[in-house]
């Protein structure tokens, strides 16, 4: 294979992998569906209409996660080893999260459970909040950097083979600290709750449900745009991580990320186009009371905006994972990448995710043919949580 086909390879499946991170960050509002429950849900029967909607959905979710984690190793196991295994406190809490859902929905409407229906539906609550900041803080990482040393001299040493190194005791919760970090979680959280919001108006067929999601888009709204757009504006402003294509050595370029949206039009357009799709989904969906597509303007919106940011902090020569003990320890889609060989026969496997997508869309149009409503959840023959 001639290095050419490798370079393209490597971008491709990051690509892919970007695409991943931007359909599960769509797939969060069932977590924001989850934090909004007892603001939502002022009865009963209210609460368990929302924990229909979200409930039948959690599982993609989760499998998505699984399948983003999965791509990762695949296609660039040296990230996979240096964040899953040094930043493990952030991933085990992140999985304690999902486990705790899990639980949930399967126990929370069981006979006799011994913790109650009310204790397993904090625990979805906590899943809501805790997941999609976790995982914002994660992804922030991406872009302000982590703090690891690699050394792949270490393959070597018998006594112990390990290659990436974390520099404090934190493993991973240091970040969290970060305000850069801290912003794009608390941004992601406040958009999985909108995105919950929509969901509830476009599937969920009551309407002081309804009506009661319309009033708190607003409140949302503007939790979330000031936290996105201070990530946003600090990400064109600061210096980044780019990498001498010759020698692969990383240096710090002023104005990086913006220079790379310039150098990368397609990127900025897919950007855009992604903002205004979610801008226009909420908009629209506070205005016209009787609109209730809001969720797919702005899902859509919230992968293609996903999408070009991922695309943005590992192409054009970039640094997707900086390190911020030693500079070169930095990884990049060519020194973190699987062999050759990998990426190419993993590329022929890629080529069944189209059917993969449309199984996914006709399962999700099977499960939504019937909007759920107060007659449904008091049948006594259907599954219901």
């Amino acid at each position: 294979m001639d290095n050419s086909t490798y370079i393209f390879l490597q971008h491709y499946w990051w690509f892919l992998v970007s695409l991943l991170g931007g359909l599960l960050v769509f797939l969060l509002f069932v977590q924001g569906g989850q934090s909004l429950l007892f603001t939502i849900g002022k009865t009963e029967l209210q609460q368990k209409m929302l924990l229909n909607s979200t409930g039948r959905k959690w599982e993609f979710t989760f499998t998505t996660l699984v399948t983003f984690g999965g791509a990762f190793f695949a296609s660039f196991p040296l990230f996979y080893s240096t964040s899953f295994g040094g930043a493990y406190w952030v991933w085990m809490l992140l999985l304690l999260c999902f486990v705790l859902q899990a639980v949930s929905y399967e126990y929370q409407a069981k006979t006799g459970n011994l913790l109650g229906k009310k204790t397993y539906r904090v625990f979805l609550i906590i899943n809501g909040v805790l997941a999609p900041i976790l995982l914002g803080t994660a992804v922030g990482t991406f872009f302000n950097g982590a703090e690891f040393v690699v050394n792949k001299e270490h393959l070597t040493d018998i006594s112990m083979p390990v290659i990436s190194a974390w520099a404090t005791p934190w493993h991973g919760l240091e970040a969290a600290f970060v305000i850069g970090n801290l912003c794009l979680g608390i941004a992601l959280f406040s958009l999985a709750r909108l995105l919950g919001l929509l969901y509830f108006i476009n599937n969920i067929d009551d309407e002081e449900i309804r009506t009661r999601c319309r009033k708190r888009l607003l409140p949302e709204t503007i939790v979330f745009l000031p936290f996105f757009l201070a990530f946003v504006i600090r990400l064109m402003l600061i210096d980044g991580f780019a990498v001498n294509p010759e020698t692969g050595e990383v240096f710090m370029r002023p104005y990086k990320y913006f220079i790379n949206l310039v150098e990368m039009p397609a990127v900025l357009a897919v950007l855009l186009v992604g903002v205004v799709g979610v801008l226009f989904g909420i908009g629209k969906s506070i205005y016209v009371r009787t609109w209730n597509q809001g969720i797919w303007f702005a899902g859509a919106g919230t992968v293609l905006t996903v999408l070009a940011l991922l695309l943005c902090a590992g192409w054009n020569d970039t640094a997707y994972y900086p390190s911020l003990v030693d500079l070169q320890s930095s990884l990049t889609i060519q020194n973190s990448c699987s062999s050759p060989f990998t990426l190419k026969v993993m590329s022929f496997v890629s080529i069944l995710i189209p059917f993969v997508v449309a199984y996914i869309f006709y399962a999700w149009r099977v499960i939504d043919l019937r909007k759920i409503d107060r007659a449904e959840m008091q049948e006594e023959d259907g599954h219901v949580y």
